[in-house]
């Protein structure tokens, strides 16, 4: 793989951290500005609504920029954000860094897809996503758990310094790793972009994507104190705990870009099924500390064997002209699952349910999106079917 791709994996290594932390902190965060864990639980929320409405707008506002300029431009915007966050004084102000470092998460993974996808050959596309999305895994399999840690030890702010300081290493390297832009051409009219918008099929992976994402995020926010009121971990085991669910995330993530390069439909369907079927398995091992973790990877594993497969079906979906702005969309389509995911498992909350109510309420929401991508490909089946009746 070539080494610029590494630099994109650096990038996206400090986002993961900033996204996900946070589920590591929601105790730490809640105790300290005075509020509820539902509520400490909507700053996951708040951030993943950043990403949505950021992922398009930063996209079509960079467009004419080469793509290395824009990651850099990018990266700047997280870092700020992340300074911001440290110095938040309340509640509001947390929520509006966290929204403003989000506003660069979409466009970062949209347009670093598409460098990624641009520096490999073709049977290799779906393992470069997975490569870049190496940076997100490595994130919660790394940082998370040392975030968790900073901030039971020295408070949830000193975690968010150690995110700022990332940001400007990963500025850094991509500054010095990522290659200028080869004879771009000019973008086109932007109207075309949006026509690519209009597929059914694009906006099929649209949906499957928040969908898919969705019911596993409404675990993932609130896994400390799951962990802490089913299976009984105190909150200095939760960490070593994370660090299973990081690695699951690692080896989820590349296999399923090794079965999207080998086969995408198959590893898109195969993929949800698996995930639907791990969360309710996840709602009896949670009442134990053994079968926690053994979830946790599992959990981890199945999740982000989903990205690859989901992110290469919109962009084989969109082709050349849309596959930047698509791109983008995909990625805000996985964080406005995860916001989806985070007000759900809020709400199972509220309503008296308990945590142990999370797993198997959340599991129905991946189960739609297995649905919609049977639908999907076979209705890329019959048009196959039909083209080649045509050329007969």
């Amino acid at each position: 793989m070539p080494v610029a791709l590494y630099a994109l994996t650096v990038g996206a290594f400090g986002i993961g951290v900033t996204e996900f932390v946070i589920m590591g902190l929601l105790l730490q965060v809640s105790s300290d500005l005075g509020i509820s864990i539902p509520l400490a639980g909507l700053l996951m929320t708040g951030y993943a609504l950043g990403v949505f409405v950021g992922a398009p707008i930063l996209t079509i506002l960079t467009r004419g920029l080469p793509r290395k300029t824009t990651l850099l431009v990018l990266m700047a915007i997280f870092t700020l954000g992340n300074l911001a966050a440290a110095l938040s004084p309340s509640f509001g102000w947390l929520m509006g860094a966290r929204i403003v470092t989000a506003l660069a998460h979409g466009t970062f993974f949209g347009v670093g897809s598409v460098v990624a996808t641009s520096l490999v050959a073709p049977e290799r596309k779906a393992s470069a996503i997975a490569l870049m999305f190496t940076g997100l895994t490595l994130a919660t399999l790394l940082g998370v758990p040392f975030g968790s840690w900073l901030g039971l030890a020295y408070g949830w702010r000193s975690t968010f310094w150690a995110v700022t300081g990332i940001g400007v290493v990963a500025f850094l390297v991509l500054a010095a790793l990522v290659p200028a832009d080869r004879e771009r051409p000019a973008p086109g009219p932007l109207s075309e972009e949006f026509k690519v918008l209009a597929r059914p099929q694009v906006q099929l992976g649209l949906v499957m994507t928040v969908l898919g994402f969705g019911g596993i995020f409404a675990i993932f926010t609130f896994i400390q104190p799951i962990l802490i009121e089913l299976a009984g971990f105190s909150e200095a085991a939760v960490s070593p705990v994370l660090l299973v669910f990081g690695a699951g995330l690692v080896v989820g993530n590349l296999l399923g870009g090794r079965w999207a390069d080998r086969s995408l439909a198959p590893s898109l369907i195969g993929s949800l099924a698996l995930m639907t079927v791990v969360m309710l398995a996840a709602t009896f091992a949670f009442h134990s500390q053994i079968g926690a973790v053994a979830a946790a990877f599992v959990l981890g594993a199945a999740a982000f064997a989903t990205v690859a497969p989901l992110q290469m079906w919109v962009l084989q979906q969109a082709g050349g002209a849309g596959q930047g702005l698509a791109s983008s969309l995909n990625i805000a389509a996985f964080n406005l699952g995860n916001a989806f995911g985070a007000w759900l498992g809020g709400a199972v909350i509220t309503q008296g349910l308990g945590y142990g109510a999370i797993a198997p309420v959340s599991a129905l929401v991946p189960l739609v999106a297995l649905g919609l991508a049977a639908f999907a490909v076979s209705l890329e089946r019959r048009s196959a079917r039909v083209a080649c009746a045509g050329t007969a």
